[in-house]
């Protein structure tokens, strides 16, 4: 884990949790930094084999160094190109292969769904429509796919995002998700692009999907760094996990930031 925890302009003590709303459970978030991919899986299972029922739920916020992780009923042969240099990580969540690397903001949702009586595919919806929020407030127009968990880049409305960029990329992936259940509490995640090398993503069929074009927020235009895309991220999970569902926010006129 890194030693200097990472600060958000949003939360400005990293160690400090998001304020309950509505008479839900408190979520901790946690700026957990750079840290190696077993180092986060190893973490997140212990958190929840020991948890109780009242352990508060956690965010995790994390960077990991290049890594592949195949999901429990993966399929090896999405790796397509077997000496690239780049770990591979055989995990327990669902889903096939996805890579990870410097410059992607990593969410880990250790969450009791029994308490916050919330079941799977309603915790995938919330989770989604965090991320649709979160990449919307940078004028990037993305939305889901039937049967394909995560978010993908949608056609903008008139008048925002830049079009000729999501013209160029429509249908690309941005964000990847991943859950496992076990007791009645969620670990792993979500995973966002912001800045980084796409071209390991090359030596993998995404999720499974043969020829996915995979993208980052900086390819379609947007200068953020990863403490602030991090933290505008947790501040949506923890919006929409605790049941606030706020106006979903549109891509506006102007620059993006």
């Amino acid at each position: 884990m890194s030693a200097t925890p990472l600060i958000s302009p949003l939360n400005p003590d990293p160690a400090a949790g998001s304020a309950p709303r509505s008479g839900a459970q408190p979520v901790t978030v946690r700026w957990r930094g750079l840290e190696p991919y077993t180092d986060s899986f190893d973490a997140m299972r212990a958190f929840t084999a020991a948890r109780t029922p009242d352990t508060p739920d956690e965010i995790w916020l994390v960077e990991h160094p290049r890594v592949f992780t195949l999901g429990l009923a993966g399929d090896p042969a999405h790796l397509l190109i077997a000496d690239s240099g780049i770990p591979l990580v055989k995990v327990d969540r669902g889903g096939q292969i996805t890579y990870h690397g410097p410059g992607q903001v990593v969410a880990y949702l250790l969450l009791d769904l029994r308490r916050r009586r919330l079941m799977v595919r309603e915790l995938v919806s919330r989770i989604e429509a965090a991320v649709i929020d979160t990449l919307a407030s940078y004028n990037l127009a993305t939305d889901r796919k039937a049967g394909a968990p995560g978010i993908y880049v949608a056609h903008p409305q008139q008048g925002g995002a830049d079009a000729r960029l999501h013209a160029l990329h429509e249908g690309a992936k941005i964000a990847a998700l991943g859950l496992k259940i076990r007791n009645g509490c969620s670990y792993h995640g979500v995973s966002l692009n912001v800045k980084m090398d796409l071209q390991p993503f090359l030596a993998i069929n995404p999720c499974g999907y043969a020829g996915l074009e995979t993208v980052d927020m900086a390819t379609l235009g947007v200068a953020a760094g990863w403490n602030e895309v991090a933290g505008r991220l947790a501040e949506r999970l923890t919006l929409h996990i605790d049941g606030i569902s706020a106006a979903a926010a549109q891509p506006q006129d102007g620059l993006t930031v």
